[in-house]
């Protein structure tokens, strides 16, 4: 492994769990086990919280609206989620990885960073780690991980995308840099189908691209982005693993295809939104008091609306009823919506306040 520039040689470890709640559900019930399965409603404003892979070679995948994913997958069985069961499998997991390390960064109920440079087994290789890691978490659960074994967080998290389901993939420092060039953009961690559309009329389309574009073009068009692009171009990411890491909101946002002019088709844009902030809230037992409406104008300028309550807002109901008060007098509208989001925020723990807990992911 490599130095970072504090002079601190790091072993990282990425273990995101394969098509985790789908999994659960398949594990408990064998009738659904090599069947396309959705976590979540086929109501007419169901989204998809999670598809086994079978429904995934349909098309069919998490955040799609219910009667997209049934379109596309006529058999596909739905079953409602249970996210005190996934909290469950989740701390089984967590406490696997408190035995090789208290630098645990959670980034989802299925997913964290390990940091096992200076690791509690004393294991050298970061790769017998992971493999150790795997599997346990296949004796003790039945479900499959994946993992990516690299030198920095955006390296590991990258590799861990390359062998799913229940893989392995390292990438070491002689070949980190040349992994990040032949990277397609739109596969990077941290850049959405809006950065990526952006990239792509700036004529970046790959990690080799991005790599010749210098610092100040980077920072012109990204902003306080454009310093991330320009070193993970570079196979270079310094950040930390934190395990003290803590939200102060959660939120969630789309740019859309075309703008949106009229109420009725916000509101529908808004709904997976709205679902995506509430299932992490249910993942974890956290409530917010402050909902927030963020609207961005066709011409890029934008606004923000808020309101707070009282007390915690109890349900997603709730909180797409405050959104629809924060979003109704905005229409009709001056000009086209091209970007919605809604974040929560005044969070507060209501369940398993002392409980290890993976975080669902935004």
């Amino acid at each position: 492994m490599v130095p970072s520039t504090h002079g601190r040689l790091r072993k990282i470890i990425h273990i995101d769990m394969d098509a985790f709640y789908a999994s659960v559900e398949q594990r408990d019930n064998p009738e659904l086990r090599g069947k396309p399965v959705a976590v979540g409603y086929p109501e007419a404003r169901g989204v998809v919280a999670a598809a086994s892979y079978e429904a995934r070679k349909f098309g069919v995948h998490s955040a799609m609206p219910s009667v997209t994913a049934k379109r596309k997958c006529p058999d596909l069985i739905f079953v409602p989620h249970r996210f005190d069961v996934y909290r469950s499998v989740s701390r089984q997991i967590h406490a696997i990885f408190a035995e090789y390390t208290t630098l645990i960064e959670p980034l989802s109920l299925d997913e964290a960073y390990l940091d096992v440079t200076e690791n509690l087994k004393g294991v050298e290789l970061a790769t017998e780690i992971a493999e150790e890691i795997r599997a346990r978490i296949k004796a003790e659960t039945g479900l499959t991980a994946s993992a990516g074994v690299s030198y920095n967080k955006f390296l590991a998290k990258m590799a861990s995308d390359q062998r799913k389901p229940d893989g392995l993939f390292v990438i070491t420092p002689k070949h980190g840099p040349a992994f990040v060039e032949a990277l397609p953009i739109k596969k990077f961690h941290g850049v959405g189908p809006a950065t990526a559309e952006k990239m792509k009329r700036l004529g970046i389309e790959t990690g080799a691209d991005l790599k010749a574009r210098d610092l100040a073009f980077l920072q012109r068009h990204f902003g306080k982005s454009g310093p991330y692009f320009y070193w993970i171009a570079r196979g270079i990411d310094e950040r930390e693993v934190r395990p003290d890491r803590t939200r102060k909101s959660i939120g969630a946002e789309d740019t859309f295809r075309e703008d949106i002019h009229d109420l009725e088709t916000a509101r529908a844009g808004l709904m997976p939104l709205i679902d995506k902030v509430w299932r992490y809230c249910e993942a974890n037992g956290i409530r917010g008091k402050t909902v927030t409406l963020k609207v961005k104008w066709s011409d890029f300028t934008q606004i923000t609306r808020s309101k707070t309550t009282t007390a915690p807002v109890p349900s997603a109901a709730e909180v797409a009823d405050i959104v629809d008060l924060l979003l109704s007098p905005l229409f009709p509208a001056p000009k086209g919506i091209r970007l919605l989001g809604v974040t929560l925020s005044s969070l507060d723990t209501v369940d398993n306040r002392n409980e290890p807990q993976l975080a669902f992911a935004l």
